[in-house]
């Protein structure tokens, strides 16, 4: 658990190489939170893949233990890259082809720039129930409402933290139990995050050009990308990450894998988390054999 300045925060980061030296020399994931929410629910994921690979969490400016009092940091996909970025290179994660980002959420954006930036030393990136959609008058319109939806649960978002208003909230995000304990940090983070961060990340996250770029950027990715969705998602509609999955497979030359839950939600880390890490592994392990074989003396 360490703090690291960066110029637009203090940032609060965790890394098992601190408790575990052996950690330096395994491949690293570096973890990328999605919306208002601190690195805490990447815990039980950690604990199972730890043995084998270096795990990299952070809370983002405006989230958990980060503190971003006398900063004035901008709320957008590239600086919460370049704050991520600048943990990447302060744990010289960018020195060898040894690096597997993960974004859930609005952390897949985050994470698709960070995997463009630090493309010589990605293995792999991983999207988890961030997708597009076709843009259409419906689709449109949908977004309209959806920002204004933003602005009144922010409002409001007290109101999220007993009773039947936090057991409905907690239900729109998991279609499965994720205890006590993960309910209560997923409502104690949405309620306590820093509201101009919340507000401007729930809008970038829905605006078009943004979701255009962020398209172009997926589908840029030079290493193999799992899409990663659980199908009773009912955040953000898993179409999108299928639609996100079919986009990049057309027009991408390296490879690229879904991972469907039938009948998790948004939270597959914690609805499933053995499940979850069991996907993560496959993808880790046949990305590293994708990179051996491209690498690989002819003949």
């Amino acid at each position: 658990m360490s703090y690291f300045p960066t110029k637009r925060c203090r940032l609060y980061y965790e890394d098992t190489a601190e408790s575990d030296p052996s950690a330096q020399g395994r491949p690293a994931v570096l973890f990328v939170n999605g919306w208002a929410i601190s690195a805490r629910y990447w815990k039980p994921v950690v604990e199972l893949l730890s043995p084998s690979y270096r795990c990299i969490t952070y809370d983002q400016s405006g989230t958990g233990r980060t503190v971003i009092k006398g900063h004035s940091p901008s709320f957008t996909i590239a600086g919460f890259a370049e704050e991520a970025g600048a943990l990447i290179e302060h744990l010289g994660l960018d020195r060898s082809k040894n690096l597997h980002i993960v974004g859930h959420s609005m952390g897949g954006m985050v994470a698709t720039e960070l995997a463009l930036r630090y493309r010589d030393a990605l293995l792999s990136a991983t999207i988890i129930a961030c997708g597009i959609f076709e843009e259409t008058p419906y689709t449109s319109l949908g977004l309209f409402f959806l920002g204004g939806l933003i602005d009144v649960s922010l409002n409001f978002r007290n109101i999220f933290q007993a009773g039947p208003m936090k057991t409905l909230f907690i239900k729109r995000a998991a279609a499965k139990d994720i205890g006590k304990e993960y309910s209560d940090i997923i409502i104690e983070d949405f309620t306590s995050s820093d509201r101009d961060a919340t507000i401007a990340v729930g809008k970038f996250s829905i605006d078009p050009e943004a979701l255009r770029a962020y398209t172009r950027h997926v589908i840029e990715i030079p290493s193999p990308v799992l899409c990663c969705v659980g199908m009773e998602d009912h955040t953000i509609p898993p179409e999108g990450t299928i639609t996100l999955y079919n986009t990049r497979k057309k027009k991408s030359s390296a490879p690229t894998a879904l991972l469907k839950f039938q009948d998790l939600g948004h939270l597959p880390m914690l609805e499933n988390t053995a499940g979850f890490a069991d996907g993560l592994k496959k993808h880790f392990d046949s990305s590293s054999l994708f990179h051996k074989k491209a690498t690989a003396p002819i003949g």
